[in-house]
C-alpha cells in the first residue's frame, strides 16, 4: 500500500529505554504507520529530518487488554521503528527533550 512520507512517521518515542539506546548506539524510535515498510520509513526519515539512516528495526506491538470493573476493553495495535543513524548525525528534537 502506498503511504505518503508525511504520514509514515506518526510521532517520536521518548522512553527511558530509547534514551539509553540513543546515547549508546545513536538509535532513535518512532511510532510509524501500520502499513509502512523499511524502505518507506528510511525515505521518510531521510527526507523529513535530513539525516542518514544506517539500519531500521521494526516491531508490531499488540494492544493490551484493559479492564475497568466488569468492563473489558482493548488498546490499539501499533508499529514501532528503531532507526539507527549514521555516526555523527543527531536529531535536534531529541536534544531539547
Amino acid at each position: 500500500m502506498k503511504v505518503d512520507s508525511h504520514r509514515v512517521l506518526i510521532r517520536p518515542l521518548l522512553t527511558e529505554k530509547i534514551t539509553g539506546l540513543r546515547e549508546k548506539t545513536n538509535t532513535v524510535g518512532f511510532v510509524v504507520h501500520p502499513d509502512a515498510n523499511r524502505i518507506q520509513i528510511r525515505q521518510a526519515v531521510e527526507a523529513l529530518l535530513k539525516v542518514k539512516v544506517v539500519k531500521i528495526n521494526i516491531m508490531n506491538i499488540r494492544g493490551k487488554i484493559k479492564r475497568l470493573g466488569r468492563f473489558s476493553g482493548r488498546r490499539s495495535d501499533w508499529k514501532k521503528a528503531l532507526v539507527t543513524l549514521k555516526e555523527g548525525e543527531k536529531l535536534e528534537m531529541y536534544e531539547s527533550a
